[in-house]
């Protein structure tokens, strides 16, 4: 018959207080590295990562240019709307040589070689007075000397009368005259006016030129900017009777209020 002994825990080799503790003291040190490690592997690629990144897609290359600095004061105006063309100057006009054939003027004795081949002859006692210092093609003899120098033509020079400003008053005999209520009927309603039910009332300032025609439009007020196209386009079309002063017709600003209303 066999007889077995049973050992308690407290009696198995190994299991005792010193060896949990040097069991949680190697445990604690192992974690204690590898979260050490984990830490700089994050540290490390986080670092390492916008390196990566800039190595696999490169940013785009910018290419910086210098800037000139312009002052305002080297530009050039920008030309005006309203500035005209000066006209042309009138072409010169060469007065023809006229009087005797014959020069005015002292002989002095030089070689034949110098002498010009069109050389005229000087000027006796009886055509001294109507003679001048290059000599004439031999035409009008009694009245050379007085216009010696002087372009006996008629040049017509036109000049652009200037445009009268839109506040300028200026005093006329007979006002322009017109067709108000035909006026009124041309004046289409604009479509954007009509879904909104806009309405309201336009002054058009216009440029009655000579012959009656609008020359030139300006808006002085509008309830509305919607309606400003169809009250210019309406005024434009209409012919006047021009304004009269000292007999003649004169160009002249007038106002034209244009009324928009729905029914």
């Amino acid at each position: 018959m066999t007889t077995a002994v049973a050992q308690t825990p407290a009696t198995l080799p190994g299991f005792g207080a010193s060896a949990f503790k040097d069991l949680i003291r190697k445990n604690t040190r192992k974690a204690f590295y590898t979260t050490l490690v984990i830490l700089l592997l994050f540290g490390m690629s986080s670092c390492s990562y916008r390196y990566i990144e800039n190595w696999m897609f490169p940013p785009p290359q910018v290419v910086r240019v210098k800037l000139a600095k312009v002052s305002l004061d080297m530009l050039a105006p920008p030309p005006s709307e309203n500035q005209d063309v000066p006209p042309p100057p009138p072409p010169t006009v060469v007065p023809p040589v006229s009087g005797p054939a014959v020069r005015a003027g002292m002989p002095v004795a030089v070689p034949d070689a110098l002498l010009p081949e069109d050389l005229k002859d000087f000027a006796t006692v009886k055509d001294i007075n109507v003679a001048s210092a290059v000599g004439g093609d031999g035409s009008n003899f009694g009245d050379f000397a007085s216009n010696i120098g002087h372009d006996v033509g008629t040049l017509n020079i036109q000049t652009k009368e200037e445009e009268p400003n839109v506040e300028d008053f200026i005093a006329v005999e007979k006002e322009p005259d017109f067709d108000y209520a035909a006026l009124q009927r041309r004046v289409k309603y604009p479509e954007l006016a009509l879904k909104n039910g806009i309405e309201g009332q336009v002054l058009v300032a216009a440029l009655v030129g000579k012959d009656g025609r609008v020359e030139k439009t300006q808006i002085i007020d509008s309830e509305n900017e919607i309606l400003n196209a169809s009250a210019v386009n309406a005024v434009k079309e209409t012919i006047f009777t021009p304004a009269v002063n000292n007999g003649v017709p004169v160009r002249v600003w007038v106002r034209i209020p244009i009324a928009f209303k729905l029914r």
